[in-house]
């Protein structure tokens, strides 16, 4: 009779699977309009913010969440400060990519002969583990819920200064009317609502960004530009 085993943990998968689940719900959770606990990055126990994945992963779990601090830990790193996670608390998975180098002539090398058999061979590979952040640890420094940054406040429907004057510089015309958003190619033209229709500045400068950049798809990229939007219906082109 065959034994059963126990499927290989996949990192990528249950990531992959989380972030399915979320969408599905409704939720962008990385649509993240404030700061949390004095920064907009999740760090590692010695302040060090992390990189690449897994800041959007644990920056999209302390929304979820609703942590107040940007701190994220391993077991190990939280007993090593005399503190303890809280029962019942659940840890978040974090990923590391890494590369090994053997030589040539290691004893596990099998080479064919080859010319190649000389060189050093480079094996990429990944490692996850799993971490914790402080707001599901008692007992850890004071310095690990540090207060939030004051979010700056913008006055309702007026322009940002320095914003404004960023785009007004971009040499694509833009014409403000109208409840839509959206480039037309055939004119070169953004057309967007009045800046009065957003309750935030922010995300009218959002929005109007968002829109520039079909205009550099279009410059920089023209082949895939035209095929993605026509098979999509979003315009049509004239015959080349």
């Amino acid at each position: 009779m065959a034994r059963s085993r126990t499927p290989k943990f996949d990192a990528s998968e249950v990531i992959t699977n989380e972030i399915i689940r979320i969408i599905e719900r409704g939720v962008l959770p990385w649509r993240k309009p404030w700061t949390a606990g004095g920064s907009c990055r999740p760090l590692r126990v010695g302040g060090e913010p992390y990189q690449g994945v897994n800041n959007f992963l644990l920056t999209m779990r302390t929304v979820m969440a609703g942590h107040s601090s940007p701190f994220w830990m391993t077991l190990p790193q939280a007993n090593a400060l005399d503190a303890k996670v809280r029962k019942g608390e659940k840890s978040s998975v974090v990923v590391y990519y890494g590369q090994s180098r053997r030589d040539a002539g290691d004893e596990h090398d099998h080479s064919d002969g080859d010319d190649h058999s000389e060189e050093a061979r480079i094996f990429r590979f990944q490692k996850s583990y799993r971490v914790f952040n402080a707001c599901q640890i008692e007992g850890l420094p004071d310095s690990f819920y540090p207060d939030p940054e004051p979010v700056p406040e913008h006055p309702q429907s007026e322009p940002i200064p320095h914003m404004q004057a960023f785009f007004d510089a971009i040499d694509i015309t833009t014409v403000f009317t109208g409840t839509e958003a959206y480039y037309l190619p055939p004119v070169d033209k953004v057309y967007m609502p009045s800046i009065t229709r957003f309750q935030d500045p922010r995300n009218f400068y959002g929005v109007w960004a968002h829109e520039l950049a079909h205009n550099a798809a279009l410059r920089f990229m023209p082949r895939l530009f035209r095929r993605s939007l026509v098979s999509c219906g979003f315009c049509r082109f004239p015959a080349a």
